[in-house]
């Protein structure tokens, strides 16, 4: 009885470890088809306490009508089954949300958000049982009930603590999010099966014996890859932070993220002006006064480097500049050295947080490109007047930082908020629309500019015969978007207030509603 009661804790704690796990992968699941929001964060916690609440309801009944040992790992034996097939069970529906994302179908997304959630209630309800039917087995009289409710619900907490860092640094990364899922049912359903044995009902563990069977076969044939039809894919793969595609599309090679429409990189062996927010960032220097020589720009830093499209932009007009290109996904850096030719001897790749990276630099940089945006949200450290702050610390007394924003088609609401945040730094800014794009560039400069710099630089350049191509034809996209400043200041990003994802939350949602995709048609 003792050897049952110490196995019954070693459950416990896979219980709890599974539990977390779940949680966490569930996030990753999600996350690739509607973002790592706060609200959907909210929503996944919320509604796993809610289970895990009539779970605990639910086994705190059962556990009285059948207090046996039995019961209790056939429940968990159970609730490993559900586990498993979450990800067989969700590929329908995220197939589903995947194609309404590039319809953009908020309802469709909104509906399928749910249904996969529902998904969950069978598997965590099934867990939150184990801590009431562990209490009620092990207590044997009222005297020792406080302190083993208490050791159960420590050794189901320190599991949970396990079960939050496996998933993300561990399994996610070395096989993805639907092999594990597969695992943690695996291992679930060992213990189970392991304790039917223990407890010597042989004809219990027979009858249980098909489950080992349906986890083989998923593990065999159950493993989705991508869940769309995708036409040109020769590379996927999983991170801890992003779902990675790697796509030939005619021509030109594209870096899409999270089953997203936006391609964060672009190669073509011989195109380098892809109309998009990369190749404007050489326009960053002019803005100082003239002349600005090509070759005296000698450094920079991209913070959101991805496959290195920005960087290959920048070595093809400034011939001696050295670039140290920050990317914290370093499976995002793999990918860009084996398929965007990211090998250029002169960038310096760190794998790492913007900010974090930034801050604990001892350089300075003649431009600092921040492309670290991901729509739909943001990361909102780095929207503020303290990480704008440190941005011009690492910038020289000519440096222009510029920075990548999206918008709607008429709601600039995002655009002037990090106008009136950067304008709390930096003397000079402007606004330049990408044409054909829902992307603005902000410039703004260390030492205070007019746009007659800007102007005149592009006439020196124009009279230089050796000046390239590309640059001048980056220059005039840039001058001919340029937008007029906000009047008013607006609002203003700092560490403590930054409602970056409510801003972008209702820019996409007004673009949805007021039919804006037909300007996507």
């Amino acid at each position: 009885m003792m050897r049952m009661r110490r196995y019954v804790y070693v459950v416990v704690f896979i219980s709890g470890l599974a539990s977390l796990a779940v949680e966490m992968s569930a996030s990753r699941l999600l996350g690739n088809y509607f973002g790592t929001s706060n609200l959907v964060w909210a929503s996944i916690i919320g509604l796993i306490l809610i289970y895990l609440t009539a779970g605990y309801f639910i086994g705190g009944a059962w556990a009285d009508r059948s207090p046996r040992y039995l019961t209790f790992f056939g429940v968990l034996a159970w609730s490993s089954l559900a586990i498993a097939l979450i990800p067989l069970a969700s590929r329908p529906i995220l197939r589903l949300a995947s194609t309404a994302f590039d319809n953009l179908q908020i309802g469709v997304l909104a509906g399928s958000f749910t249904a996969v959630m529902i998904l969950f209630i069978i598997p965590v309800s099934l867990l939150g049982m184990a801590s009431p039917f562990a209490i009620r087995l092990s207590i044997q009289d009222k005297e020792n009930a406080g302190k083993i409710s208490g050791r159960i619900y420590a050794i189901s907490t320190l599991g949970s603590f396990i079960g939050t860092f496996l998933p993300v640094l561990v399994l996610i990364p070395l096989i993805g999010t639907y092999r594990t899922f597969l695992v943690i049912s695996t291992v679930l359903m060992t213990f189970s099966l392991i304790g039917i044995y223990l407890d010597g009902r042989w004809k219990w563990l027979v009858r249980y014996a098909w489950m080992p069977l349906v986890l083989i076969a998923l593990f065999l044939w159950g493993t989705p890859g991508s869940d769309k039809s995708t036409q040109g894919l020769i590379f996927e793969g999983e991170s801890a932070y992003n779902y990675i595609q790697v796509l030939d599309e005619d021509d030109f090679r594209l870096l899409r993220l999270n089953e997203g429409q936006g391609v964060h990189s672009i190669y073509h062996p011989t195109i380098l002006n892809f109309n998009g927010p990369w190749e404007q960032v050489m326009s960053a220097p002019f803005f100082n006064p003239a002349p600005v020589e090509p070759a005296s720009i000698k450094s920079a830093a991209i913070i959101g480097l991805a496959a290195g499209t920005t960087s290959r932009e920048l070595f093809a007009v400034f011939p001696h500049v050295k670039i140290d290109g920050v990317e914290i996904d370093p499976l995002i850096v793999d990918v860009g050295k084996r398929y965007f030719h990211m090998e250029n001897p002169n960038l310096n790749v760190i794998v790492q947080d913007g900010r974090w990276a930034l801050e604990r630099s001892a350089e300075k940089y003649q431009v600092v490109s921040i492309d670290a945006y991901r729509p739909p949200y943001i990361p909102w450290h780095m929207t503020t007047v303290e990480f704008f702050q440190s941005v011009r610390a690492h910038l020289t007394e000519d440096g222009v930082m510029v920075i990548n924003i999206g918008r709607g088609p008429t709601d600039r609401r995002l655009v002037d908020a990090l106008a009136a945040t950067i304008r709390q730094v930096f003397p000079s800014i402007y606004i330049s629309d990408i044409s054909g794009s829902f992307n603005t560039l902000l410039f703004a400069t260390v030492q205070k500019t007019s746009l007659e710099n800007y102007l005149a630089n592009y006439v020196h350049l124009m009279e230089n015969p050796n000046t390239p191509p590309l640059l001048l034809e980056v220059l005039a996209a840039t001058y001919e978007g340029l937008q007029p400043l906000p009047e008013d200041e607006g609002l203003v990003f700092t560490d403590d207030h930054a409602p970056v994802e409510q801003i972008t939350n209702s820019i996409v949602l007004n673009f949805l509603f007021s039919g804006g995709t037909k300007n996507l048609e």
